[in-house]
């Protein structure tokens, strides 16, 4: 399993926005220019987000982008889910039911599970906030 650069920046977007988006809302090209990403393509993920309500826009010349909750409540596997889809190492495991006519002779399907589950145990155990508090233990000059 790859995570892509879209999954990877909305993770980045998110916890910008967590660390400083306390006080004003944040734009999107002052988390352009922080996190070196084109502004186009954020804005590509943003509307993702906003979608999902992860975020929400304000308008007006202060204007930018909030989180609509505490980030206690972001799973990073909520926003790696948003943005990749099923993050399952093989399809079968990719449904709510295993459909492959071989699962009953498949000798590898239990190693796909741990993975799946090994994958699952640790982007669902993390929040932004453990993020945030990882960020801050590095120092503020640290790159997220």
């Amino acid at each position: 399993m790859k995570i892509s650069t879209k999954g990877r920046y909305a993770l980045r977007l998110m916890l910008d926005i967590a660390l400083h988006g306390t006080e004003e809302p944040v734009r999107v090209k002052d988390i352009a220019k922080r996190q070196e990403i084109s502004a186009k393509y954020l804005e590509q993920i943003i509307s993702v987000l906003v979608k999902a309500d992860y975020v929400k826009s304000v308008r007006g010349p202060q204007g930018g982008y909030r989180l609509t909750r505490n980030p206690e409540e972001y799973k990073v596997g909520m926003i790696l889910r948003l943005t990749e889809g099923n993050l399952s190492p093989v399809d079968c495991l990719s449904g709510e039911t295993n459909e492959c006519p071989r699962q009953g002779d498949c000798v590898t399907l239990r190693l796909w599970k741990e993975i799946d589950e090994a994958i699952r145990g640790v982007i669902d155990k993390y929040t932004l906030a453990d993020l945030m508090e990882w960020h801050q233990e590095l120092g503020s000059d640290y790159v997220i």
